[in-house]
């Protein structure tokens, strides 16, 4: 009977299909989608051609796993803490959104919101994928915390779908202009100093005052 395989080369076969959508994502965040090579990924991530399609039958394949496998689970986990959260609508909307910073707005996922909105147009599939998988989710996070909070007394009553589009729109105008114009107007902001005036904006704009009519 023949000896099983060593152990590094079984950990080698097993980690080829999480080094290829690393590989992916850092060209894809390069270059954009149409740009990006299937071929440039395999060489980025040490492996042939035709190893990449043993796992993945096209480039459209290849980024909804990078979605699948790096942002989605975010999101999961996001609806998760959402579900047990006990405290008060404010501390919840807190959370979601450093989860969502830290594990998104501090990785090589951060360039993906600035390709989908460059992309998007050309490439309709993947964004409705996108839209799907990705936006519809988030907003219904900030949505639910929105409501939660209105219902509550926590915080004044307001146009939910409208209010999402304002607690989300700085932060995806923060990652779009650190992968675009950054470069070009020399910018040194702090992103943490950002989020925290975002925040205390937020905060004193959501909380209830009272004898205020519904905008």
């Amino acid at each position: 009977m023949p000896p099983p395989p060593s152990t590094p080369r079984k950990r080698r076969k097993e980690a080829r299909p999480s080094e290829l959508l690393a590989a992916a994502l850092d060209l894809f965040v390069e270059r954009g989608f149409a740009a990006t090579r299937l071929e440039d990924v395999a060489r980025r991530a040490g492996v042939s051609k035709g190893t990449l399609y043993l796992y993945y039958e096209n480039k459209e394949a290849l980024f909804k796993a990078v979605i699948q496998e790096g942002i989605v689970p975010v999101i999961a986990e996001n609806e998760a803490i959402a579900a047990q959260h006990t405290g008060s609508s404010f501390d919840l909307m807190e959370i979601l959104l450093a989860n969502w910073w830290t594990k998104i707005g501090q990785t090589a996922f951060a360039g993906i919101p600035k390709l989908m909105v460059a992309e998007a147009r050309n490439f309709p599939e993947l964004g409705r994928y996108y839209v799907e998988n990705v936006i519809n989710r988030g907003r219904a996070l900030v949505g639910s915390a929105l409501r939660r909070g209105m219902a509550s007394g926590e915080f004044r009553e307001m146009d939910v779908e409208t209010t999402i589009d304002v607690v989300i729109a700085p932060l995806l105008m923060l990652l779009i202009w650190r992968f675009s114009m950054s470069c070009c107007a020399g910018d040194d902001s702090d992103p943490q100093l950002y989020l925290q005036i975002h925040m205390n904006i937020l905060r004193q704009g959501l909380r209830q005052n009272a004898g205020e009519s519904r905008v």
